[in-house]
């Protein structure tokens, strides 16, 4: 441990759940094996019927939890940040884990420049079986770039409690991206900070919201991004062309574009799956506000 300061920042660490007994045990365990000594854990779980509170209760009065309906992630968040009473906030969701050291670093970091809001490092996605099956698109922090990718992979950032209390609480009413508008609320005011190192890992598999739901997504991304930025990111656009056509017509354009594809050349192929989610969005016609 490097930190020299005395009394050491108390970090809390917000994990909403919902059903992901299968999960939550490896999330729980890679929070309490930190080495960070200054820690309080909250579960805020909204009323699971598989084992996750059986699990919850076998950790006793390690961390603290509470289950019962909610309004959804972002409403569970920040009932958890209502409740914790640390100055430097960590969220975790119940199907992530972090890496060894992850808090100290970030705490590290916040001491050292406490001017700084969000600290985020790199991370990994994983499979359902812990599995690394690629790398988050991190990038350094820059406002006008975020408007065009989210660069901070949710786990993997920590947050001054004081920086939250200026811009507000998570977006109840986002069901998808609530951790991107608050980056983009949280870098209009405050420096963000890319640290060295891997912080977190990201699960990636067929039933998680990201990918279960991809239209909504985009749909969700496009519309915090004309909110904050006055337009919707061509970025997004095309994601959520592509996403409306393999959820809303994927069987049929599959059947066309498949084999179109078998007989073009590798650089014919690529320009068609760049070029054809664009042209989709010309013909399917869809409103931001609308879909608000």
């Amino acid at each position: 441990m490097r930190i020299g300061v005395n009394p050491l920042p108390l970090v809390s660490i917000i994990t909403p759940s919902l059903n992901q007994g299968r999960f939550i045990r490896d999330t729980i365990e890679s929070v309490l094996s930190q080495d960070y000594p200054r820690m309080e854990y909250l579960v805020m779980d909204g009323g699971s019927t598989d084992e996750t509170l059986d699990i919850l209760r076998s950790y006793g009065d390690r961390i603290t939890w509470r289950s019962g309906p909610d309004g959804g992630q972002a409403a569970a968040v920040n009932s958890g940040v209502h409740l914790a009473t640390g100055e430097i906030l960590g969220w975790l969701n119940s199907d992530d884990t972090y890496q060894p050291g992850a808090v100290t670093a970030a705490v590290e970091h916040l001491i050292a420049h406490p001017e700084t809001a969000v600290v985020y490092g790199d991370a990994h996605y994983i499979d359902e079986q812990n599995r690394v099956i690629g790398i988050y698109p991190t990038e350094d922090f820059a406002l006008d770039r975020l408007a065009h990718a989210c660069l901070i992979c949710q786990p993997a950032a920590f947050f001054q409690r004081t920086a939250i209390e200026a811009v507000g609480a998570l977006d109840a009413s986002l069901q998808y991206c609530m951790d991107y508008d608050l980056w983009i609320r949280l870098g209009r005011l405050f420096p963000l900070k890319r640290i060295p190192g891997f912080l977190a890992n990201s699960r990636q598999y067929p039933q998680t919201k990201t990918w279960s739901q991809r239209d909504r997504l985009f749909t969700e991304l496009c519309v915090v991004t004309q909110r904050y930025f006055g337009f919707t990111s061509p970025h997004w656009r095309v994601w959520h062309a592509y996403a409306r056509l393999k959820g809303v017509s994927w069987p049929i354009a599959r059947s066309v574009l498949y084999p179109v594809k078998a007989v073009l050349p590798e650089r014919a192929s690529r320009w068609l799956r760049v070029t054809l989610p664009l042209v989709i969005n010309r013909l399917i016609p869809w409103n931001l506000r609308a879909r608000r």
